[in-house]
Order: structure tokens, then C-alpha cells, then sequence
């Protein structure tokens, strides 16, 4: 509850409480008296920024929430409208840390649209399909510490142009001649390649390449809740963070920029086979240059969820928006070798009826 000293980022039209937005919906609910007050459509478009000007003119943090707090356990930085927590990605106890007002400000906001309902069921949903899963897992209905959690990811927009060298391989046949074992000569056709030097030019535009900002959640684990829907996010508003935690980035656009163009690589390289033609290809160099690359910080909803079996806490991820899971889970080596036992027995089964036909 709001401290009586304290004066709430979005209080409620009714009692003056800290109200909270409602996932799935487009307003923010007062959790105590149950007002609903709407968030208005936005006044503008989500903007890009130019990456080779943002030094000279970075666009300054907004207020997310109404504190901060820096995790001395995991450097965790984290916003919210309470005054003190656990930190939701290793447990430890904080307590509001001064701004940082250092920070580039988020400029889209892919609001929740799973609620904690929503989240529970999904999270029960993956429970109950995890095979070799100890049987106490299945009583397992949501996670202990179950948190909303905005997650920051850099987006960025480029066009390239790419020269490459390489080379087409083109598949023939022939007949050969050799003598077998019976000492009879046979013939057989045998596939060959050649191989002619290409290069060439190819040229693509990338749109919102999305690169995780933070290194609090691993970036496999990250990747693993894809797809996000990007098109229904909206102009940042801090009314769709309110009452959720929100995670500040550690990872700086120049390193989110990296990472992209490592996305963009991949996508090129396979431009430039399909440029070179052939039956097969190889790609021996390629140089790209990248214009008019712009990039934005945009928060995606994420439920963080830990829980504790056989005394290890275990952390789960929930796409905020599709209910997509992915975490950590126990196994149960009952299980295990009961599998390989009888994996062993079918096959010894096998086997057996194989000796008995023959005889």
C-alpha cells in the first residue's frame, strides 16, 4: 500500500491509491476500490533515431516508475512503484536507488496482454507437458514469485548494400569404369562439380531487428520467447508500466548494434547465394556498407516466475503477450532409467524374436 508520505505516480480518482495497468485491457485499475481510468489513444507516432547522431543529441530517460533500484546481488537495475522488493532475477532483498537519468528513453511499449491468471495457467500448461519430470512437479500451479516485468530490447533499421566474392558450383556426371570384386569390369555414373569464380552486389532494407538490452536474462532464453508481435506496440507511455517492474538496459547501442548486424550477416549471406546461383554455392567474402541505420528502446512484457523443488529454485520466462514458455525445470532420474530400461528390454525383445524366426 502507498506510503502516506509518499504520493503515488498514478493515483486513483477514487481513493488516491496507486492504481496499476490492467493487461489485455487499455486502462489502469485501482486495485483496492476497482476504478478503472482510461489511457487515452496516443498523440503520436513511435519514432526511430538516427544512430550515428544519438551521442550529440540522446534522448533523456522519462520516469518509468516512481523508484529505482539497483540489485547489489546480480547488478540487476529495475523500476517500480514500490519502495522496497526482492529482486525478481536473484532474490535480494532492495531498497529505491536515486535516478540515473543517464539513460536513453524508451520510445514503444508492448503492453501485457497476459494477466497473472493468464500466466499461471501457461505456466501449469508447461508443467504438465515437461516428460521426465519428477511427479511433484505436476502439483505445481504457478510460480512463487511471479513477476511483470518489462524487459528492454533495442530495434534498429538499415539499408545495405554488400559486394561479395565467391564461387558457383555447377554439378555434371560421368561414367566411370572399374573392375569389381568378381574381377568383371562395371560402370557407374558418378556426380561431379565444377566450380567458376562469382561476385556481385546484393541490397537489402532491415526493419526492426530486435536485439535483447540486458544480460540479466541470457540471450537464448530471450530469443526462446519469440515472436513478439512489434506491430502492436504503442508510443511509450509510463501508464502502461505502472504497477509492473520495469528492467533498465545494461547493454549499450553500440554493443545492440553489433549483435544486430551479426542478424543482418546471416540474413545477407544467404542473399548472396541465391545472387551467385548454381547447384551450390560458397561465399568467400562479403563487405557490407549500412546507411540511414536508426534505433529505438522498446520494453517487452515479460512474467518472471521462480520456484523452489527439491531445495533449487528454478526460474521460468512467460511471453507477456502469447503465454510462450521457456525455463528452468528438474528431471527425474526415476524416470530416466525406467526409460532406458526399457528401451533396453524392447530392443532385447527385438533381438530375441529375430533369433527365434531364424531358427
Amino acid at each position: 500500500m502507498t506510503s502516506p508520505t509518499q504520493t503515488p505516480a498514478h493515483p486513483c480518482q477514487g481513493c488516491g491509491a496507486s492504481v496499476a495497468f490492467a493487461p489485455g485491457t487499455a486502462v489502469l485499475r485501482c486495485p483496492y476500490c476497482g476504478l478503472e481510468q482510461q489511457i487515452a489513444p496516443p498523440a503520436r507516432q513511435i519514432r526511430e533515431f538516427s544512430y550515428d547522431a544519438f551521442r550529440a543529441a540522446k534522448p533523456r530517460v522519462r520516469t518509468l516508475a516512481a523508484n529505482q533500484f539497483a540489485c547489489p546481488g546480480c547488478g540487476a537495475r529495475t523500476e517500480s512503484d514500490a519502495l522496497s522488493r526482492a529482486c525478481q532475477f536473484c532474490g535480494t532483498p532492495l531498497v529505491a536507488d536515486p535516478a540515473n537519468d543517464s539513460q536513453i528513453a524508451p520510445e514503444a511499449v508492448l503492453p501485457f496482454g497476459l494477466d497473472r491468471g493468464g500466466a499461471g495457467q501457461a505456466m501449469r500448461s508447461w508443467v504438465r507437458s515437461r516428460w521426465f519430470a519428477p511427479n511433484r512437479l505436476k502439483k505445481v500451479t504457478e510460480a512463487e514469485t511471479m513477476k511483470s516485468t518489462y524487459l528492454p530490447h533495442w530495434t534498429f533499421d538499415a539499408g545495405t548494400v554488400s559486394d561479395y566474392t565467391g564461387r558457383r558450383g555447377e554439378h555434371y556426371w560421368v561414367t566411370t569404369t572399374h573392375t569389381g570384386q568378381d574381377g568383371q569390369r562395371q560402370t557407374r555414373r558418378e556426380r561431379r562439380t565444377r566450380w567458376y569464380p562469382a561476385a556481385g552486389r546484393v541490397s537489402r532494407g532491415f526493419d526492426d531487428v530486435l536485439v535483447g538490452a540486458t544480460q540479466q536474462v541470457p540471450g537464448e532464453r530471450l530469443d526462446a520467447l519469440r515472436p513478439w508481435p512489434l506491430e502492436q506496440a504503442v508510443p511509450f507511455d509510463p501508464r502502461y508500466v505502472a504497477g509492473h517492474h520495469s528492467l533498465r538496459y545494461d547493454t549499450e547501442p553500440q554493443a545492440g548494434m553489433e549483435q544486430a548486424k551479426q542478424v543482418m550477416a546471416e540474413v545477407i549471406h544467404g542473399d548472396c547465394r541465391r545472387d551467385i546461383g548454381g547447384d551450390v554455392q560458397r561465399v568467400d567474402s562479403v563487405r557490407t556498407n549500412y546507411s540511414d541505420v536508426t534505433f529505438k528502446l522498446v520494453l517487452l512484457p515479460v512474467w518472471i516466475g521462480n520456484y523452489v523443488f527439491g531445495g533449487k529454485t528454478y526460474q521460468v520466462l512467460i511471453n507477456g503477450v502469447s503465454g510462450k514458455v521457456h525455463g528452468d525445470r528438474p528431471y527425474s532420474a526415476v524416470k530416466i532409467t525406467m526409460a532406458v530400461l526399457a528401451a533396453v528390454a524392447l530392443v532385447a525383445g527385438v533381438v530375441w524374436l529375430y533369433q527365434v524366426n531364424r531358427a
